[in-house]
């Protein structure tokens, strides 16, 4: 018997709602990348996007889906020895997926085939972009996607054209392919190496450096800050709007982010200025020391062998991919805000201040203790990793906190043990990056069930000596 299109289409989405009734948004979304990351190892495994003879072990290509859709940039092996031209095509469409979020692509190209978004839709959009109440999420979703291409495609096309007429790629098809692909990976902050240079051959080329750095900001910057950036420009050249003001996340999350960007430069710049760039004029120290704190944040690009940088200096790089970038962008890790805040609740508990205050507006407490728990269960998550792994691998401990903080932050970063990770190591590893991209609250949240028991009592406090 021969069902009618109508008849498969509701039979469809009753199947979906019977999978997903019982279930909250958070642990939807995690279902939902633990099917993309599947769909990735499947294709990935696929001879058509890979060279000629060529064999790779099954839990090296799930690794490198897992890389690949939480957009971190690790793996176990060389990206160019591997796959063909259409398997660097595929990684740059699955950079777009992991990076943006998968109900943000989804939803764009609901909103371009002018379906009704329906409200269940609306609510894991929210989740998937971290996003704190309903209104505005489709607003954001234009924004930020239209944004995210267009520079995407301006930056590529200006790459192109200089890697061409400054012979860093010979030939326009290979200056194209290399220029379009730096322009993504910089943009969705994916940190993956098909040339076998990472970005060391522009070491000497500041324009495609800096170009490379605001890239690079603009997709950890935040997807709510750029769709404000342009509502500000709006307004600017709008006169009869006669207010606008920026939310208190933007705020927090540009100033904490460009505080961060300094202080990474200035610190990356005196632990190697009399190292590594000795030898170099100080403009070249400077902008090299802003690219380095520039993509430890979250992209993973290189001008040098980081194994050339003292422990120090690691040590700091280390540090900055574990903070990474701002919530709702392309980046992991622990996030900026979240580092402001407990920082913030820090200052005023020295201070002696009962609220926690920024920009005119009061902190709430639910907020604070959300920053709190995720950064102590973050930084003990990463601390036990690499307890397990100085015990099942054998390499030096700065490696193992390299790749430990670049797998959770997304970052890419590597001194050079991805590709001698036992399975062990592979799999936590693998775990760091899949929580770094969904973040550790919501990991949290997955646990929590759709329906929480509220006792409607609370017991009595007593004082607790402290310190």
């Amino acid at each position: 018997m021969a069902f009618s299109k109508w008849t498969y289409k509701r039979l469809k989405r009753s199947g979906h709602r019977f999978v997903t009734r019982h279930l909250s948004s958070v642990q939807v979304i995690f279902l939902y990348y633990l099917l993309m990351t599947f769909v990735t190892f499947i294709l990935l495994s696929m001879p058509f996007f890979q060279k000629e003879n060529v064999d790779v072990y099954w839990a090296d290509t799930l690794f490198m889906a897992i890389s690949t859709v939480s957009v971190t940039g690790l793996s176990t092996f060389n990206i160019n020895d591997i796959y063909n031209e259409y398997g660097i095509v595929l990684l740059e469409i699955m950079f777009q997926i992991g990076s943006l979020g998968i109900m943000m692509i989804s939803t764009f190209f609901v909103i371009l085939s002018h379906k009704k978004i329906s409200l269940r839709r609306r609510q894991l959009i929210m989740t998937d972009m971290n996003q704190p109440k309903l209104s505005g999420t489709i607003r954001l979703i234009k924004s930020t996607v239209f944004t995210l291409l267009l520079l995407q495609l301006i930056f590529g096309i200006i790459f192109s054209i200089r890697f061409y007429f400054t012979e860093i790629h010979a030939g326009w098809v290979k200056s194209i392919f290399n220029g379009f692909y730096q322009s993504i990976s910089a943009v969705t902050n994916s940190g993956f190496d098909v040339t076998g240079h990472s970005a060391t051959l522009y070491e000497n080329d500041y324009f495609s450096i800096f170009a490379l750095i605001f890239l690079i900001m603009i997709g950890g910057i935040g997807f709510p800050v750029i769709m404000e950036v342009k509502e500000w420009i709006t307004f600017k050249k709008t006169p009869e709007i006669h207010h606008f003001r920026f939310s208190l996340f933007t705020k927090l999350a540009v100033s904490s982010y460009l505080i961060l960007f300094i202080f990474g430069s200035l610190f990356i710049f005196f632990l190697e200025n009399h190292h590594l760039f000795s030898d170099m004029p100080t403009f070249e120290k400077i902008v090299n020391s802003m690219f380095y704190s520039a993509t430890t944040r979250n992209a993973g690009l290189q001008l040098h062998d980081i194994h050339q940088f003292q422990t120090p200096t690691l040590l700091l790089f280390s540090m900055l991919m574990f903070i990474g970038c701002s919530p709702s962008s392309v980046g992991g890790g622990v996030r900026t805000t979240t580092v402001a805040i407990v920082g913030l609740y820090m200052l005023s508990f020295i201070k002696g201040e009962q609220n926690v205050s920024i920009f005119g507006r009061r902190i709430r407490e639910d907020d604070i203790r959300k920053a709190v728990v995720v950064f102590n269960l973050s930084f003990a998550m990463c601390f036990l990793a690499v307890m397990v792994l100085a015990i099942t691998e054998n390499h030096d401990l700065i490696s193992i906190i390299v790749e430990v903080t670049s797998a959770f932050g997304t970052t890419g970063l590597s001194l050079g043990i991805t590709s001698d990770l036992s399975m062990i190591g592979k799999i936590i590893i693998g775990c760091l990056m899949f929580i770094g991209r969904i973040g550790m609250l919501y990991t949290l949240m997955i646990f929590v069930p759709k329906e929480r028991q509220d006792h409607g009592y609370v017991f009595p406090s007593e004082k607790i000596i402290i310190g």
